[in-house]
């Protein structure tokens, strides 16, 4: 009797077609890969279940692509959930879900013996009579046919790494070199096939001369490096050590609901310094010896790294598996296929590596929980706290959210009896808080650096006495604005309208939404003036200040997004600067979370009001957050620390809370005014994001009639719903990429009602192709 199947997939048109299995086909399972004909192309498609005859004519799987299932019935659930809260198809999830290699019909399969060609396509299958293809299947049931990426396929996914930093020793009219040169050291480490894309098709001669020069490397990753890592700075003791009591009382209470399978979430709120790594992989080693997987994320690649390394010396018999967006596509290919068995295994990882297929995960941890890096608002938009809760309620798992300065929706769900909350409130070893001070930097103008006498002399001190200090200013490149002195306009970008940020080191302006660049020195766009400033301070003028003003022979380091593109130079900067190499360590926000450096006794905040009155009602939680997370950088070791943070106002509310490190005193002020205000975690928060790309010819009338519209529009969809409708406005960054965008805020009581609203508004959009629309859940970033 023929057995049909729903096949999902995962390439346009993303839909769930019926096909036959062939009679002398193996059994199948659901979340298999096969190849299937579709029109005249084959697809990679996943079996999802099997159906009754349909009443319409139906084509046969051609082949299957897995011996075991890629993916369990939990994974296919996880998909059909995402589809729905995103109001997509399924099949559309999948595509961005799947490494590229595992959704490609671009393959080839390895075959011994059977007198067929060692090397087979898929096209060739499709040649085979049906009694070629049997005598072909035993080959693959027997494990002599193997499945491989087409030979052209890998090589597009060799990974082209930098090697060194501007200045680079290539000649000025070598464009095609400079172009990639200046793509890697914006994007970091990348493909062959994305350089074709993104700089042109012809990169092959530029890659050889770098690549002899030096200046790059061009090689297919192997293993699971530490792309951005942290392994020399950032060592671990091998054997674990004693617990603290109040180390040993959260592992008691936390080990239960582990034990339970209940599938419980359980908020671990604890200082900087208390030892929250250690109670991780504790639990870790629990949950493994009860024959579970575990899965331990952070919210940047550097701190996965360092948890990786932490993990890997706490378990040197067990494997570790690292995932991030960072590593080639065949890394993150081979490790989506190794974990699809029943194994178990510990994996650390991004936000990413909560969807790889482990199967029957006992322990999700997500350290930092509070971070923003958790939501991820381009492509598949989703926030990883909603899908780690997900899948720990699938599988019975324990999800542990930690972090020093939770999220206020997270501690008020804590408070109101929703989870658990387990709390650690003093620093391991019985060091104490560093403490904090405010420096008034408002008479500062004229003095030609952005730090005052007193932070200068606090960071002389400390320098001479043989301590180290930590220095951050969120604000990366040498300085924010280059301001023309013949018109007084500022150099802006011309796709989004922002001001470029002028980076002395690679003498060029950049804009940091786009990425557009242009050499400097350059002409005014507007009065054709070749006399500019640099106005406002970046981390590297913060380095080149610094270098002036400090005793002579003192090292400085800079840790930004600029200087750690390449694995190797975070690495060199960090064991340096753990190792006393250098005193001085100035950077962005990257230093706040994560890093132990016991010689650190003072941090200074050089800008403290960055951030603080930005348009999001998360701008306060967001600081407040930032601040005590690098304050606690300071002190962790056996001598005292103290923090200076500068700011114009030190008159603000807001600074007592800084000044107390109390977060109970900041999440009872700050939860007040969200419930007066109406925002999360009192309501469902919805962003609509529209945008139209800008005319050369469109009058401000265009704009006009577009919002009249649109606003009605909006009210007719959330009337029915009793949904709260603001918008559509100006978005605070009005022009991104060359389209004018606009907001539109969505408050209501439940995730459902948003949704509908969205829906019916997009039922309005009289041209999609041009007014591009999209819904951001409880949305982390307003601007």
């Amino acid at each position: 009797m023929t057995e049909y199947w729903q096949i999902l997939l995962p390439s346009p048109p993303y839909s769930e077609l019926t096909y036959e299995r062939p009679e002398w086909f193996p059994p199948l399972s659901s979340g298999e890969r096969v190849l299937v004909p579709m029109r005249r192309s084959l697809r990679v498609g996943v079996l999802t279940e099997p159906v009754p005859k349909p009443p319409f004519a139906t084509k046969p799987i051609l082949w299957p692509l897995d011996r075991t299932p890629l993916l369990d019935a939990p994974y296919l659930e996880l998909v059909s959930n995402l589809a729905s809260r995103q109001m997509s198809e399924p099949g559309a999830v999948l595509n961005l879900l799947l490494p590229s290699g595992l959704r490609t019909s671009d393959l080839t399969f390895a075959v011994s013996g059977g007198g067929f060609p060692s090397r087979l396509s898929p096209q060739d299958l499709k040649k085979l009579t049906k009694a070629e293809l049997k005598r072909l299947m035993e080959l693959w049931l027997s494990g002599g046919m193997q499945v491989h990426l087409n030979p052209a396929r890998e090589a597009e996914e060799t990974v082209i790494r930098l090697l060194a930093d501007p200045p680079w020793p290539v000649r000025p009219n070598a464009v095609v070199q400079l172009a990639v040169l200046e793509h890697l050291l914006e994007n970091g480490q990348t493909t062959r096939q994305r350089l074709n894309k993104d700089v042109g098709p012809n990169v092959g001669p530029a890659l050889r001369r770098l690549s002899e020069a030096k200046l790059i490397s061009v090689e297919r990753e192997q293993g699971e490096n530490c792309v951005g890592g942290m392994a020399l700075a950032c060592d671990s003791p091998a054997e674990a050590p004693a617990n603290s009591e109040e180390q040993e009382a959260a592992l008691e209470r936390l080990g239960a609901s582990l034990k339970s399978g209940k599938g419980e979430t359980v908020l671990l709120h604890g200082v900087t310094g208390s030892g929250k790594t250690h109670v991780y992989l504790s639990l870790a080693e629990q949950c493994l010896a009860r024959g579970r997987s575990v899965l331990l994320l952070a919210p940047e690649v550097a701190l996965a790294c360092a948890l990786h390394r932490a993990a890997t010396a706490r378990f040197p018999d067990r494997r570790c598996v690292l995932y991030h967006g960072y590593q080639s596509p065949g890394s993150r290919r081979d490790a989506f296929l190794s974990l699809a068995g029943s194994e178990p295994a510990l994996v650390v990882g991004t936000r990413s590596a909560l969807f790889l297929p482990l199967r029957q995960p006992g322990l999700i941890v997500l350290d930092e929980e509070h971070d923003e890096s958790f939501k991820q608002e381009e492509r598949l938009a989703y926030q990883a706290k909603e899908i780690a809760w997900f899948r720990a309620r699938q599988s019975g798992a324990l999800l542990v959210l930690g972090s020093a300065t939770p999220d206020v929706k997270t501690f008020y769900a804590a408070s109101q009896g929703g989870l658990p909350l387990v709390s650690l409130t003093r620093r391991v070893g019985g060091g104490t808080p560093p403490e904090i001070r405010l420096v008034d930097i408002s008479g500062l103008k004229d003095s030609g650096s952005p730090l005052s006498p007193e932070t200068l002399e606090a960071l002389s001190s400390t320098v001479t006495g043989g301590g180290q200090a930590i220095l951050m200013l969120n604000r990366r490149g040498y300085a924010p604005l280059m301001y023309c002195l013949d018109c007084g306009e500022v150099v802006r970008c011309p796709h989004c309208h922002v001001a470029m940020t002028f980076h002395k080191s690679r003498e060029r302006l950049v804009c940091h939404y786009c990425g557009t660049a242009f050499p400097y020195p350059l002409l005014c766009p507007k009065c054709g003036g070749g006399n500019h400033l640099p106005m406002g301070e970046g981390t590297e003028r913060l380095e080149e200040t610094l270098a002036r003003a400090l005793p002579e022979g003192t090292g400085i380091l800079r840790m930004d997004r600029d200087t750690t593109r390449r694995q190797e130079r975070l690495e060199q900067i960090l064991t340096d600067f753990s190792q006393g190499r250098a005193q001085v360590l100035v950077g962005t926000q990257m230093l706040s979370k994560g890093h132990h450096f016991p010689n650190v006794t003072l941090v200074v905040v050089a800008d403290g009001d960055l951030g603080l009155n930005l348009p999001d009602y998360r701008s306060s939680e967001r600081t407040y957050q930032l601040l005590l997370q690098v304050a606690g950088r300071a002190g962790r070791g056996n001598l005292p620390g103290r923090v200076l943070v500068q700011t114009r106002n030190p008159g603000h509310p807001f600074w007592e809370h800084v000044l107390r490190s109390d977060y109970a005193t900041f999440y009872a002020g700050e939860i007040e005014r969200r419930k007066r205000f109406h925002y999360p975690p009192f309501v469902c928060l919805g962003l609509i994001r529209l945008s139209v790309p800008v005319e050369e010819n469109e009058s401000s009338g265009d704009d006009t009639r577009l919002l009249m519209e649109a606003s009605s529009a909006l009210l007719r969809a959330a009337e029915p719903c009793n949904v709260s409708a603001l918008g559509p406005a100006p978005a605070p960054l009005a022009m991104l990429r060359g389209r004018r965008r606009y907001n539109c805020l969505l408050k209501a009581k439940t995730w459902r009602d948003v949704r509908d609203v969205y829906a019916r508004f997009c039922a309005w959009n009289p041209e999609p192709d041009r007014i591009r629309m999209r819904l951001d859940l409880d949305p982390v970033n307003m601007l």
